[in-house]
């Protein structure tokens, strides 16, 4: 069944929920503080957390923000418990990572209905994300708020391995996605991130009602024309790379003219030059040689 930790400075509260839940055959684990509530959830990784927002010392707001800063913790769902009158304690309990509170005094068919639920909703969460871990793909999603919810393993490697990671999420990538989450912008489309020495492509995959956005990031690759490939490859001036190009694409010495806009004879005299420098002694040969050059051979 399922592992709630009960988090409350009131010991009559944690034993009135306990009770509860374990008429519901619901394993209970308890904390009578926020410090205490994390070194459990370390440890024993409940499937939710019912966590009373004003206690003393560290209260539900701040223990909820350190829970979901922990990457091995920031999964399990955190309802809230708060007295009926504190609209403003529950605003800032969703505010914190909360994805639900209950009001005290607490309605035991109510707590149970919420506890399935979000629990419900978790697991499907997490079987979606192992689903994505294992086919590898560098995906990562971004709350409205700018806050990194989930990324996969590769989405992590993918990052570890930019100049200054740390700094370039904070200040450049997580900036970048909040604006376009808050932005209308469709699914699907793509945007363009510089980092130091390099540069990675961001594609929108899917945007929820709530204004999370599930992104995928990889490294952005300039495309290269043929005729910059030719040139490069085989060390030929740019004019004679174009020449060489539509030769390669079947056009004869006419066509080449019209196209790059120059005379015949000026293209027959590029083709001496290529036919020199490749050292051969036809257009026929010079073209595989093109056509290889293109295909990567």
């Amino acid at each position: 069944m399922y592992t709630v930790l009960v988090v409350d400075d009131s010991p009559d509260s944690l034993s009135l929920i306990n009770d509860i839940l374990e008429k519901e055959g619901i394993s209970t684990l308890v904390a009578l503080e926020g410090s205490q509530a994390i070194v459990i959830a370390e440890q024993i990784k409940p499937d939710i957390i019912l966590l009373d927002a004003v206690m003393p010392k560290m209260d539900g707001f701040e223990t909820c923000i350190k829970l979901k800063q922990n990457r091995a913790l920031n999964h399990i769902p955190v309802v809230f418990m708060t007295g009926l009158k504190d609209s403003d304690n529950i605003l800032k309990g969703l505010n914190a990572g909360g994805v639900d509170y209950v009001t005290k005094p607490v309605n035991p068919e109510e707590l149970i209905a919420r506890i399935k639920r979000h629990i419900g909703n978790a697991q499907i969460t997490s079987s979606a994300q192992k689903a994505l871990d294992s086919i590898g793909q560098t995906l990562f999603s971004v709350s409205r708020a700018g806050e990194l919810l989930w990324a996969t393993p590769q989405t992590h490697d993918f990052l570890s391995n930019i100049p200054h990671s740390d700094d370039w999420l904070s200040d450049c990538l997580i900036p970048f996605v909040t604006e376009i989450s808050n932005a209308k912008v469709e699914e699907g489309s793509q945007f363009k991130l510089s980092y130091e020495n390099g540069a990675c492509e961001l594609t929108l995959v899917t945007i929820q009602e709530s204004g999370d956005c599930t992104f995928r990031i990889c490294h952005f690759v300039e495309s290269v024309s043929g005729e910059d490939k030719l040139k490069s490859k085989l060390n030929i001036t740019s004019r004679e790379s174009e020449v060489l190009f539509w030769l390669s694409n079947g056009k004869t010495n006419k066509e080449i003219a019209v196209i790059l806009n120059i005379g015949s004879r000026t293209v027959n005299k590029h083709l001496e030059q290529v036919f020199v420098k490749l050292g051969v002694e036809n257009r026929t040969t010079a073209a595989g040689i093109a056509i290889r050059t293109l295909a990567g051979d």
